[in-house]
């Protein structure tokens, strides 16, 4: 949640031209990043998402719930939910 924050800090310093907060949020978003678990690559997320559509037997973007449901706990803490669905409805479609 705190890097989610920083994140969306850093998006609007940078929309506003604050530099100096931009470097700010930047230094603490990369403090929090140093305490989480190694984030999953998109590569590594898309093979992930694959093998569970395989798995659930998903044919379209119906199953996309199916999909969500049994990766969450694969994924849980090592990659971003609005990316994992990114994913998900991006190889679904």
């Amino acid at each position: 949640t705190l890097c989610k924050q920083r994140r969306e800090s850093i998006r609007l310093f940078k929309e506003a031209g604050r530099q100096e907060l931009v470097d700010k949020e930047e230094a603490e978003l990369a403090l929090l990043m140093g305490y989480l678990p190694q984030q999953l690559t998109r590569e590594e997320l898309e093979a992930l998402v694959m093998k569970i559509i395989a798995e659930v037997g998903a044919t379209g973007g119906k199953d996309m719930g199916k999909v969500m449901k049994a990766i969450q706990p694969q994924v849980a803490g090592r990659a971003d939910g609005k990316l994992v669905s990114e994913v998900v409805k991006e190889k679904l479609a």
